[in-house]
């Protein structure tokens, strides 16, 4: 037993000297600036969802509620964090399989000592873990007000697992979308069109609430939580260019003159059609632009992000205002509304307004249909994909756990049926 135990401390010496050596030979790349921003963005992207997304969509619930719209997306940032540091990454960003997926390399972030273009692999990891975290986060908006707690932890593990570490590997891991020159530079397709697409999948098994009227408790919350969001939408847009540099300043330029000319646009929609601009309507346009500018930030110039963040409004409010009503589905925060519908136009503007100039993509209006052909079929992957896993999820879920919360505890709010707490306890 003793030579045994001898054998092993030597073995993990030498593993240890041995990661150490590559680790110190990778500090002599990295640039201290970029790191630094790097580490700004990650906090900034973690800032979106906790407590940015939570203040954002718990002031539209009704109070009832609040707490357990809160709790949903607080648990599912912590269950991804974890799925990340265990096998997530490595699936993602690992040696790529066949343009399927990444390779069990790194698991529990075992021998990540090497150097992402000038920022520690680490470091790129645990900001791509934001990622995922958010992702999942968004699809709750929607099935807030009816979901079974329990049934939402086992949704976030499968879907993350089998839908979000897939696809992010297609399109950011070198995998077959990537090799046939799809570009999503911050998450249109991976973020927007995944959980919008999956929040629709989820509505329709879910069914319909018992009041189907959107009854924001605090509003001030959702404003609070709107500012959290466009504030820490430039650690991930302008972040995603992964340094310092110009292309991060074209990045965070086009940020907020999308984000400002979505929130303009929704508030003219509302006094040509209504007579009065809604602070709803403002946060709610700010989204829209954002979500649509995503793919697009590190690619087009600042004329193209205002066309990009007014077209996106208009889009996302018929989505809401006409669709929605039109098949009578529930999605209660309109996470397909806005960021389905954001996510898909954004993807296919990349293909029209790509300037060389920016990053080297070339759209439609620079003389080339090549991108424009890829972001389709990039587009309409994701949609298949993330609603038919999403579909089969949720079925399953439903099959053994069930979904959905009792009448009653429906009419007596989420809060105390399933946490036996209240809103009015702070």
């Amino acid at each position: 037993m003793k030579r045994i135990l001898l054998v092993f401390s030597v073995l993990f010496i030498v593993l240890d000297l041995s990661v150490k050596s590559a680790f110190a030979q990778s500090l002599n790349t990295i640039n201290k600036a970029d790191t630094s921003w790097m580490m700004v963005s990650t906090a900034l992207v973690m800032l979106m969802t906790f407590p940015g997304l939570i203040l954002f969509y718990s002031g539209l619930v009704k109070k009832l509620s609040a707490l357990n719209t809160m709790l949903m997306s607080i648990v599912s940032y912590a269950i991804v964090s974890v799925i990340w540091f265990v096998f997530g990454f490595p699936l993602v960003f690992g040696k790529d399989f066949f343009g399927i997926i990444g390779s069990f390399t790194d698991v529990f972030f075992s021998h990540i000592t090497s150097v992402s273009g000038s920022i520690p692999t680490i470091l790129f990891a645990v900001y791509q873990m934001t990622f995922a975290a958010i992702t999942v986060s968004l699809i709750s908006g929607a099935l807030v007000e009816r979901i079974k707690f329990k049934s939402w932890i086992i949704f976030t593990v499968l879907w993350v697992t089998f839908v979000y570490i897939p696809l992010a590997h297609w399109v950011w891991g070198d995998g077959w979308l990537a090799k046939l020159g799809v570009l999503d530079f911050a998450g249109g397709i991976v973020v927007h069109i995944s959980a919008g697409i999956s929040a629709l999948a989820m509505c329709l098994i879910l069914g319909r609430r018992k009041d189907m009227r959107i009854l924001p408790h605090q509003l001030g919350y959702s404003v609070i939580g709107a500012g959290l969001l466009w504030f820490g939408w430039f650690g991930f847009n302008a972040g995603s260019a992964l340094s310092s540099g110009q292309l991060a300043v074209d990045a965070f330029i086009n940020t907020n003159i999308a984000a400002s000319s979505g929130l303009l646009t929704w508030m003219a929609i509302d006094l040509i059609k209504d007579n009065k601009a809604t602070v709803l309507g403002a946060i709610s346009g700010c989204i829209a632009g954002l979500g649509a500018i995503t793919p697009d930030a590190g690619y087009v110039n600042i004329s193209s992000a205002l066309v990009i963040g007014i077209i996106s409004s208009c889009l996302c409010y018929f989505a809401i205002t006409f669709i929605k009503p039109k098949f009578n589905y529930d999605d209660t925060l309109d996470v397909f509304g806005i960021h389905g519908i954001s996510g898909i136009w954004g993807s296919l503007a990349l293909g029209i307004f790509a300037n060389p100039l920016i990053n080297g993509a070339k759209g439609l209006l620079f003389g080339s249909a090549t991108q424009i052909v890829s972001q389709i079929i990039g587009v309409v992957v994701a949609i298949i994909y993330c609603f038919t896993i999403t579909f089969l999820i949720g079925l399953l879920i439903q099959r053994f756990f069930g979904l959905r919360v009792s009448r009653e505890s429906e009419i007596k709010g989420l809060d105390e049926s399933e946490h036996e707490e209240s809103a009015y306890e702070f």
